[in-house]
């Protein structure tokens, strides 16, 4: 792993060429909440997949995940704050502009990059969130509160237990998480996504009770098609061989 600084934070990530002939062009990949860059693209395969089709794959792990450093304040956590994390590593590895890839709320932070910089996405690619993005993705307050119980025995929350189980198989900093999800939930609305006019594939798993319709939420935007990931929910989509191979024609048909 390779770190630059940005904001205070020490961020770790992990930029790979491509192995085997291609364009090369980057494809910025931007993770869930509670996971990492390992987690969300390296174990399911996604360097693999990238690299041997003639890509450079990057990632990195957000603000307080993985190997990047933690804050326990709330401000530090809004998509806004995380999206220029993402420039920022551009500019540190000097890269005009890069295919973006975001899973869950990587999908959301990628969204919001797209508004803040729409110079430096050239496609989007949003991963296990639909029209989530704009309505909301249910109440996930009680999620902070599973990631601080003492007792995970204690918490009753189907979702709240389900995450709290996530963060401790990945010996995440709970209480930053917690802080995290407080204000990393930032909605768009109808307009905001209007103004995203880079080609953008939308893909859901079909069991998926979190991100919402991937339809859906194309259809508010003026260039993007959606993709059913069928029969995935939403920590299995992620590394679906489907997913894979409909992104890889996605960038074949939106060369950069």
């Amino acid at each position: 792993m390779d770190h630059f600084s940005h904001e205070g934070f020490d961020l770790a990530f992990l930029d790979q060429p491509p192995v085997a002939a291609g364009s090369g062009a980057p494809v910025l990949m931007i993770h869930g909440f509670a996971s990492s860059h390992f987690v969300n693209w390296v174990s399911p395969g996604w360097f693999k997949t990238l690299t041997e089709a003639g890509y450079r794959a990057i990632a990195f792990d957000n603000r307080g995940h993985g190997l990047s450093s933690k804050s326990y304040d709330e401000a530090d956590y809004t998509p806004s704050k995380m999206a220029s994390d993402a420039v920022a590593l551009l500019d540190h590895l000097g890269i005009e502009r890069a295919h973006v890839m975001g899973y869950s709320m990587g999908a959301r932070v990628s969204a919001f990059l797209a508004l803040a910089a729409p110079e430096r996405v050239a496609t989007l690619v949003f991963g296990g969130l639909g029209i989530g993005m704009v309505d909301g993705v249910g109440d996930w307050d009680p999620i902070a509160d599973a990631l601080l119980a003492e007792d995970p025995e204690s918490i009753t929350h189907r979702r709240g237990k389900s995450f709290r189980a996530f963060a401790d198989q990945t010996r995440s900093d709970k209480r930053a998480l917690a802080a995290c999800i407080a204000t990393s939930r930032e909605l768009l609305t109808e307009a905001d996504m209007s103004r995203i006019t880079q080609p953008t594939l939308v893909a859901v798993g079909t069991t998926d009770d979190i991100g919402g319709s991937a339809a859906e939420l194309a259809a508010l935007m003026p260039n993007a098609v959606s993709f059913d990931i069928e029969a995935r929910d939403h920590m299995l989509a992620v590394g679906d061989r489907t997913f894979k191979k409909r992104v890889l024609e996605f960038y074949a048909e939106h060369p950069l």
